[in-house]
């Protein structure tokens, strides 16, 4: 945090913004943050003003791209939303956790409207008080998604590889959500107070998220606890949970394997054995994608992040800043489908409820067998 005797010399010496971009200019080129004054030139960190302003094809791009992962991403996560909360048959205590996914990547891409208005107006046009929701509310989506994966990981873990007593139950994962929440609270709400850390605007000065710019000791400090808070922590949890997955599968499928040998038969399992077996095997491919998706989406937050803070912020300019923000938007366009789309139960649902989509899903009216399978499938 700046200290206030530093913000009020600041503030007077960006009064007189104008001397202050002279020296950068190029041939009459227009710098990153010229003619915004007051709280808005205070916000936006130094290293941003030696860069000039973007294109306006690039704020058009942006824009466009933006305008449709709100769109892909409010549908998608909207209906699992409606749907998952309206069927009492997929109110499992697994959909919980998707659901509360699902809330989270809503609310990733409920802010994108601010983005949207900056990007058409071509820069720092919605002023602070925006920038700070668009932040906040970045934080506990992007944040609390992160912590959201590492439970639906968790669970997907506990129930395969202890299939008899490793269901949770609804009470154990409403605590889960409910930790969800608590653990994220701190990391969006000492930001906005300027507690620990700052929001601030980043990249085409369009969009706004904590401060890894800032070289100040206090600073550092908190982009590394949030850095391993929000990112390493889940990450190991996903990769831990995930990699057991796998092995409890290759496991069971050579234990099979050498069963079979010692019986002189082809397979041990009867039909409806391979069909469950089938479904969790489709569990774990959804969940190893998943994780997948995670990596690539905020891992490159979470490296630029730590250059920021502590390596070379020469590499770091406004264009580069902008693709990790569209990384992890594009990641709450997808988890619907991964999740919720692809799951047979909730397709048949919506097929019920919206005919005119064409889903074309069997109706699975089987059995109580079939019913057990699916509970235990929910998620995938």
């Amino acid at each position: 945090m700046i200290p206030t005797e530093d913000m009020d010399n600041r503030t007077e010496y960006y009064n007189m913004y104008g001397a202050y971009f002279a020296p950068l200019r190029s041939g009459g080129e227009k710098m990153l943050g010229e003619g915004l004054t007051g709280e808005d030139l205070e916000m936006i960190p130094e290293h941003w003003f030696k860069y000039p302003e973007p294109p306006a094809s690039a704020h058009t791009a942006l824009c466009l791209l933006y305008c449709f992962f709100t769109a892909a991403a409010l549908i998608g996560n909207g209906m699992v939303i409606f749907i998952f909360a309206s069927t009492k048959s997929l109110r499992t205590a697994s959909n919980f956790l998707i659901l509360n996914l699902a809330i989270f990547d809503f609310i990733m891409m409920l802010k994108a409207p601010i983005f949207i208005y900056n990007s058409a107006m071509k820069g720092f046009a919605a002023g602070a008080m925006w920038c700070q929701i668009f932040a906040v509310m970045g934080s506990y989506s992007g944040i609390g998604a992160g912590m959201t994966n590492a439970c639906i990981a968790y669970d997907r873990h506990s129930t395969i590889t202890r299939p008899l007593d490793g269901r949770l139950s609804k009470g154990k994962v409403l605590l889960m959500i409910a930790f969800i929440w608590i653990y994220t609270t701190p990391w969006s709400l000492m930001p906005l107070f300027k507690v620990w850390g700052r929001f601030v605007p980043e990249g085409f000065l369009t969009s706004c998220t904590f401060d890894y710019l800032t070289t100040t000791f206090d600073n550092k400090l908190f982009v590394g606890c949030i850095f391993v808070c929000s990112y390493v922590f889940p990450m190991s949890c996903i990769i831990y949970f995930y990699s057991g997955i796998v092995k409890q599968v290759f496991a069971h499928e050579a234990a099979l394997r050498e069963q079979a040998k010692k019986m002189n038969v082809e397979s041990l399992r009867s039909n409806q054995n391979a069909a469950a077996e089938s479904a969790e095997i489709r569990i774990a491919k959804a969940a190893l994608t998943v994780c997948f998706l995670f990596v690539t989406s905020w891992t490159p937050y979470g490296v630029m992040s730590l250059i920021g803070a502590f390596g070379d912020q020469n590499l770091l300019t406004p264009g580069v800043t902008m693709i990790p923000a569209i990384t992890c938007k594009a990641v709450a366009c997808i988890d619907p489908w991964v999740y919720a789309i692809s799951h047979p139960k909730y397709r048949q649902e919506l097929q019920r409820r919206m005919p005119w989509l064409q889903i074309n899903e069997p109706d699975d009216n089987t059995s109580t067998t079939s019913n057990t399978t699916t509970n235990s499938a929910a998620p995938a």
